[in-house]
């Protein structure tokens, strides 16, 4: 592996003119893959790399189901999560080329009924603030209301809840990540194309495109067929969990990161960026005007710019589009997303002066492994030696949690006991918050059980660990553990949630609910 990718990957240099290339290395990415594949242990994966507008490498490798027998194909469907969000503001920029809406449009424009917490706020929002992460709210605010899966939550209980989300930044003041305000843009165009948000994007973006087997709703699973499942590390082995049902239902995170779309889909996309000319309408007008592809692809949002970025790409900036991140790697312009949730992995990497990008998708815990991987590939075109063996990418994110201060380490709580019922500082009743809902504390088997009445999945024991009270939940598959805390103040009660690990994932955001008890318990 290692004299292949000095040899080829690192002496191939990836000029802008397409007729100086030198061949696409195959063998060498194909062992890049493979030493992933191996080093992650992962279920399944599909890579595609497309170049001058054409498909340069596909490869797919493992199951839908791990132990099964049925093979990733490059039709497979994968959760594509947060590499929705462009594909949402694709739409958005189609209903803008066809004159019913307009960025700088205020939300309540189109949604009447729209309502942040400040007042303000809620008149001076635009289309455009919902797609860029500045509002002031904090990292994940309010998703705790799409995940885990399932729950009782809809899409107006979601765009409801924003007016009891407290901000944490003045507006427009900074970047912070959310998906909340992507569903609002969702039903924003809803409201000015005039169908549901998923119609909308079968129409202006899946047809026109030629992207058949992406979905945007719900689907019979047994008729589409070819759909991979998320799986989890479980005592060692790749395990199926939250498995789709016969009739997959819609989700109210769609327009966030509910689309679904297979390998030959996602490489489509990939070229529609690419090579905008390739693709017009049946009356032969572009795609999308190059007003609205400059629009997505300009900076609106800066955004930190850590060390690893400096140091891997050698990234001077970084910034978000709409949909899209932005940053230059070895200074070349660097267009791509990620996508996240449970189980399941994406990535889409576009390097435009190069005239190349690459799809990653992964059905299983593959968060190291598509840092990894995407990294070497970008590497490949980018970086002057070209790619390095994924071994010395696995070491150097070793090495940056070996780094980390011990603030933000995970506290050792392995040590704990049950909470009985009864005991003085863990006040039993209902509690309730403004936009999560209600949630018991309350007597169960002989201690004291946390379970919130619309999200199901977030059931658990209180464990004394240390001076601290936590909750360990009931599913395993729910890895971040909170600390709770309990507060009396002028006859109230209050319940604050907290992770117990500085470092998981900002999606959790269990900071953002502030419970106060309201009942006894039944």
């Amino acid at each position: 592996m290692k004299l292949i990718l000095a040899l080829c990957v690192a002496g191939c240099a990836w000029p802008t003119h397409a007729a100086a290339r030198p061949a696409l290395p195959v063998e060498a990415i194909d062992r890049a893959v493979e030493d992933t594949v191996r080093r992650y242990d992962l279920p399944g994966i599909a890579v595609g790399i497309v170049v001058d507008g054409e498909i340069a490498y596909r490869r797919t490798a493992g199951e839908l189901r791990a132990g099964q027998g049925e093979p990733i194909t490059p039709r497979t469907l994968f959760k594509i999560a947060s590499n929705s969000k462009a594909m949402t503001t694709a739409l958005l920029a189609r209903l803008v080329d066809q004159g019913r809406l307009a960025w700088d449009d205020p939300v309540v424009r189109h949604l009447p009924g729209f309502r942040m917490h400040d007042p303000w706020v809620t008149r001076e929002i635009q289309v455009r603030d919902l797609l860029i992460h500045n509002s002031g709210l904090g990292p994940g605010a309010g998703d705790l209301m799409l995940w885990p899966e399932p729950n009782a939550f809809t899409r107006e209980d979601v765009i409801a809840g924003l007016a009891h989300l407290k901000p944490i930044h003045s507006f427009r003041s900074r970047y912070a990540y959310d998906n909340t305000l992507y569903i609002v843009a969702g039903e924003v165009a809803a409201a000015a194309g005039g169908a549901p948000y998923e119609a909308l994007m079968a129409r202006e973006v899946f047809a026109p495109l030629g992207m058949s087997r992406c979905v945007a709703g719900g689907f019979d699973l047994a008729r589409t067929g070819d759909v991979a499942q998320p799986h989890r590390r479980d005592a060692g082995r790749n395990r199926v969990y939250r498995e789709d049902p016969p009739q997959v239902p819609a989700v109210p995170m769609a327009a966030a990161g509910g689309v679904r779309c297979s390998l030959d889909d996602m490489l489509v996309w990939a070229r529609a960026w690419l090579q905008p000319g390739r693709f017009a309408t049946v009356d032969g007008a572009p795609w999308l005007s190059e007003a609205q592809r400059a629009a997505l692809w300009s900076a609106h949002t800066p955004m930190p710019l850590g060390a690893r970025l400096r140091e891997w790409d050698g990234s001077r900036f970084y910034a978000y589009g709409y949909g899209w991140r932005l940053n230059d790697a070895h200074g070349r312009l660097k267009v791509s997303h990620t996508g996240t949730l449970a189980g399941m992995y994406s990535a889409l990497t576009l390097l435009p002066e190069l005239g190349a990008g690459f799809v990653v998708l992964i059905n299983g815990e593959g968060g190291d492994a598509r840092t990894v991987l995407v990294q070497a590939l970008s590497d490949l075109f980018a970086r002057p030696d070209g790619a390095r063996p994924i071994a010395d990418y696995a070491r150097a994110l070793a090495r940056e949690r070996d780094a980390l201060p011990a603030e933000r380490r995970v506290p050792d709580t392995s040590a704990r006991r049950p909470v009985a019922a009864g005991e003085a500082d863990v006040p039993l009743g209902v509690y309730r918050d403004p936009w999560f809902g209600e949630a018991r504390v309350c007597a169960a088997d002989g201690g004291v059980a946390f379970a919130a009445a619309k999200s199901p999945q977030l059931a658990g024991r209180l464990m004394r660990a240390g001076e601290g009270v936590l909750i360990d939940w009931d599913d395993d598959a729910i890895d971040v553990e909170v600390w709770a805390t309990f507060e009396r103040d002028a006859g109230r009660v209050r319940l604050g949630l907290r992770k117990v690990d500085p470092e998981a994932d900002f999606s959790y955001d269990f900071e953002d609910l502030a419970f106060e008890r309201i009942a006894d318990c039944p």
